[in-house]
């Protein structure tokens, strides 16, 4: 699991002249589109639309920007009543999530 977690790392700064957060990552724009498809379907039913979501689940919108690795992490293994998505979903596919969260939308 770290491994995913360095390689996501890697994959992030080494990404160039796309959009940027201000935690000065940077996401090309097809990736933050891939990432909101993969929303919708994967993670919008409990997350909520555009990450507005309801109390009781994790408000992606305030998720921490300078924790990839937390990130990658609770989408790859689960965590609390949320299930682990690393069987259904691709190290390049979370990131791509990750790009959108951190993006704060499309």
């Amino acid at each position: 699991m770290r491994l995913f977690a360095v390689a996501g790392g890697i994959a992030l700064a080494c990404a160039s002249v796309y959009a940027q957060n201000p935690a000065g990552q940077k996401f090309p724009p097809e990736q933050i589109k891939r990432g909101s498809e993969l929303y919708a379907a994967n993670c919008e039913s409990c997350h909520g639309v555009r990450m507005i979501g309801p109390p009781w689940a994790i408000d992606l919108a305030t998720f921490p920007r300078d924790r990839p690795d937390r990130f990658v992490d609770s989408v790859t293994n689960g965590i609390r009543t949320m299930p682990p998505w690393g069987d259904v979903l691709k190290p390049d596919e979370i990131q791509a999530l990750w790009a959108y969260v951190v993006a704060g939308g499309p």
